[in-house]
């Protein structure tokens, strides 16, 4: 029997193709453990689609007691006599299988929507959009229910973790600039999906922020590793590299060649990479290959303040709470005087998470004049979050202040990206920082970790959990001085 084409299947093809051919094909003992992080989002998923469904003021037709095709068989007789609202259904056509949450009534046939743990849009606040991992989704419902003669209309929605219903018109041009659609894409990932079911795999794994928290890092890593890939170049997604495999085919390739020799005038010969692109992962590769000292690429200077604060926080995204407020405070640039100084919300209550922001703001208030460091631009963002949620704890203009440049320095958007190279494969705190020695002292660190454990904290109390999400707080803010220091004594390259 014909390999099925899954929703499951579309939305991780989206993040990674390899990891598709892998499910498929891969070796199962070569599979890393789910981390307990993935498991958590498992998990929430669940208990928040059984809120959605139990908070219903409207009648709906429940089939999550049953399987396979009795599940099927059922899902269609429902859509036949016309049930307003289904549950859990099941719908299949020529090799295709959906399970979407819920299939409404509308007209003549039926329209698919998901409940989703996560926001149903995407990008900045004045120009969000739907996303493409759930619109593959609903693309295939659809796609299925017109092969049904069943489909109401080429659209679909998301009720998503803030309650809202997110309309998803899967045939909308994404943008001016854009003709091409969620149908579009769609398209284009079912036949991936076939050529990738046919060929028995044939992807290649690439180096991208989705792959530490997938169950094939391990395995992945270790494949880029032997066959020096190109995308282990901070930068060189699976997209240039692909296209760039038919001239230069590894890492010690990129390294070895003249990247004059594939430029001509404002292009390059290799689609959609431009020529200075193409001249910084050729520097990067000679780096990586190798395994010379990090330089400067252009001159970087720093706020001149007795005072220095290293800030990192702790937000779950899940809860929208913010829930740690992290700072290692040191003077005269001397690491004798450091000390940790921490805001925690000790309940995901909306009053905890005021009162740990209040109090973080105040810390910075009183530590004035000061020089602030973080590392990207994700305090700055979630603090604008928090200043909008509780807006009597600090004024627009008093916040904008606090993130002054000439005051404050994100240390990953306004110095690596622009002025050093690292022979690493990314630009991670966690990368970076180990690469000059520092050690964080649990096996595990990472911020979706973090968010485990204080899941965990709050379902347990337990102080030890408590105590390990202070730590590894602490080592992130400390981390962030190691590289403020790195980068001071790098060389100009």
């Amino acid at each position: 029997m014909p390999t099925p084409i899954t929703a499951a299947m579309l939305y991780d093809l989206v993040h990674c193709p390899h990891r598709v051919a892998m499910d498929l094909f891969g070796d199962p003992s070569k599979r890393d453990a789910v981390s307990p992080f993935v498991e958590l989002l498992w998990e929430k998923g669940t208990l928040y689609e059984k809120e959605v469904m139990a908070s219903l003021e409207v009648p709906f037709l429940d089939l999550s007691p049953f399987t396979g095709d009795e599940k099927v068989r059922r899902t269609m007789e429902a859509m036949r006599r016309g049930e307003p609202l289904i549950y859990n259904g099941r719908i299949q056509a020529d090799g295709l299988i959906g399970v979407p949450d819920l299939l409404r009534r509308e007209g003549e046939g039926y329209v698919p929507g998901d409940i989703k743990s996560g926001t149903g849009e995407e990008g900045p606040e004045d120009d969000r959009k739907p996303k493409k991992h759930y619109g593959v989704q609903l693309a295939l419902y659809v796609d299925i229910l017109e092969r049904l003669d069943l489909s109401a209309s080429r659209r679909g929605f998301v009720w998503d973790i803030q309650g809202d219903e997110v309309p998803y018109d899967l045939t909308a041009p994404k943008g001016p600039r854009t003709p091409e659609s969620l149908w579009d894409d769609y398209q284009g990932c079912l036949a991936e999906a076939r050529t990738i079911i046919g060929d028995s795999g044939g992807t290649l794994p690439a180096y991208a922020g989705v792959c530490k928290q997938c169950h094939w890092f391990t395995a992945c890593l270790e494949e880029m590793h032997r066959s020096d890939d190109l995308t282990l170049v901070p930068g060189l997604g699976r997209a240039a590299r692909d296209n760039m495999l038919g001239r230069i085919g590894s890492i010690h390739d990129l390294a070895a060649v003249d990247p004059e020799a594939f430029i001509s005038g404002k292009k390059t010969v290799f689609p959609g990479l431009g020529p200075d692109r193409l001249r910084k992962f050729h520097a990067r590769a000679k780096l990586l290959s190798t395994g010379g000292t990090p330089y400067l690429i252009a001159p970087v200077s720093f706020p001149a303040a007795e005072r220095e604060l290293f800030f990192d926080i702790e937000h779950d995204p899940m809860r929208g709470r913010c829930y740690l407020h992290g700072f290692v405070e040191r003077t005269v640039g001397d690491n004798a005087t450091e000390r940790y100084v921490y805001f925690l919300a000790e309940e995901p209550t909306a009053e905890a998470e005021e009162r740990a922001f209040s109090e973080a703001v105040a810390f910075i208030r009183d530590s004035q004049p000061c020089a602030v460091y973080y590392y990207s631009k994700y305090e700055r963002t979630v603090y604008r979050l928090l200043r909008g949620k509780y807006p009597h704890v600090i004024g627009e203009d008093e916040l904008e202040g606090m993130f002054d440049p000439a005051r404050s320095v994100d240390l990953y958007f306004d110095v690596v990206l622009k002025s050093t190279e690292w022979p690493t494969s990314d630009f991670s705190i966690k990368t970076l920082a180990k690469h000059l020695g520092f050690e964080w002292r649990d096996a595990h660190p990472s911020g979706a970790a973090s968010i485990e454990w204080f899941h965990r904290w709050v379902e347990t109390h337990d102080a030890s959990i408590r105590q390990r999400i202070l730590d590894y707080n602490e080592d992130d803010c400390r981390a962030t001085r190691v590289l403020l220091d790195g980068i001071r004594n790098l060389p100009m390259g």
